[in-house]
Formats: C-alpha cells, sequence, structure tokens
C-alpha cells in the first residue's frame, strides 16, 4: 500500500469515525429507529453504499449478536476501508452514546420521578415507532421483491406478534434456511431450462 493510499485510508477512517460519531446520539430507540437516519447518511448524502447493499447490511446486523446499531456501523466501516474502517466506525457509535448513558444513568436516579422527564419520554416514544415503521417501509422496497420473499414475511410477523416466547434468533435461523433452499431451487430451475 502506497503513502498516498495509507493517507487516504486514514482520512476515510477518520470520515467514518464522525459520521458515526454524528448520528450515535440521535439514534433514539435503538438500532432500528436509526435505519432511515443512517441510510440518508451513508446511501444518499455520502454515497457509500448502494441501497440494496445498506438493505443486506441491516439483516447482517440484525442476525448478529450485538447492538444492530453498533454492528451496522462495523459492517458499513468494514465495507468501505476495511478493518480500520470497521473498528473507527464502531468506535464513532459508541463512544458518544456511552458518554451519554452513563450521564444520563448517574443523574436519573434524581429526576426519574420528575413530570417534565416523565412528559418527555411520553413525546419520544411514539417517534422511535415512527422512525422504526419509517425503517420497515424502506426497506421492504428493497427486500420484498417477490412471492415468496412476501410470504417469509409475513410469516415471520405472524410468529412473531402471535408466539412471542418463540425464538427469535429461530425465526432469523429459519428466514435464512428458506432462503438458501428456495435459492438452491431456483438455480436447479434454471440450470434445467439452460
Amino acid at each position: 500500500m502506497g503513502k498516498s493510499e495509507k493517507k487516504y485510508r486514514f482520512f476515510l477512517c477518520v470520515e467514518l469515525f464522525w459520521s458515526f460519531f454524528k448520528l450515535s446520539p440521535i439514534s433514539f430507540g435503538g438500532g432500528f429507529a436509526m435505519v432511515p437516519v443512517l441510510e440518508r447518511e451513508i446511501v444518499t448524502k455520502k454515497q457509500w453504499i448502494e441501497k440494496d447493499k445498506i438493505v443486506d447490511i441491516f439483516a447482517l446486523a440484525q442476525s448478529a449478536p450485538g447492538a444492530i446499531a453498533t454492528n451496522s456501523a462495523i459492517f458499513v466501516g468494514y465495507q468501505i476501508a476495511g478493518v480500520p474502517g470497521a473498528f473507527a466506525a464502531m468506535l464513532g457509535m459508541v463512544i458518544p452514546t456511552f458518554v451519554i448513558v452513563v450521564a444520563l444513568a448517574s443523574a436519573f436516579v434524581s429526576f426519574q420521578h420528575n413530570e417534565h422527564v416523565l412528559a418527555v419520554l411520553a413525546g419520544i416514544r411514539p417517534v422511535i415507532v415512527a422512525l422504526i415503521a419509517s425503517a420497515a417501509y424502506k426497506m421492504a422496497h428493497s427486500a420484498l421483491i417477490d412471492k415468496i420473499s412476501w410470504l417469509i414475511c409475513l410469516g415471520s410477523l405472524a410468529v412473531l406478534l402471535f408466539c412471542p416466547q418463540f425464538n427469535i434468533i429461530l425465526v432469523i435461523l429459519t428466514g435464512a434456511l428458506l432462503g438458501v433452499i428456495i435459492t438452491s431451487i431456483k438455480v436447479r430451475t434454471r440450470d434445467r431450462e439452460a
């Protein structure tokens, strides 16, 4: 790797860090609420990753252990600048959140029953639901591309809504297994027709 390429990668990592550092404090409601904001920054504004690829990254981030926001940052950083990019994006995502959570946790004990704080939290909750719904709607355009993907989605939704005791990991693994089986069938069918 040449000197100019190392310099470029360094500045790319700094930019990754800064992008996620800015996004982290506004990711109220967890990773899913952050999806539309992250998509706007990474896909639309920076144009680092294509829209179809970001959906795959979100799917992988959800499937991997850990917080979806941090996992997404790591996957995006890795796609853009390899291991250093993953590390920079992860630090950018984690540092502000860590500082805010520590500050809030230490202060929450003293003001947890304050009516103004409770009013703020009551106002934030519906916004989080809207952010998650918006993320689901945007991801649906890239993820639900045929009848089979719709069936997998609706089946998974039914299991998650009506069988809350069902393990989420099993739902994810079942979706992955169905994807492998369906793709194998499609490839065999295409090969026979060719």
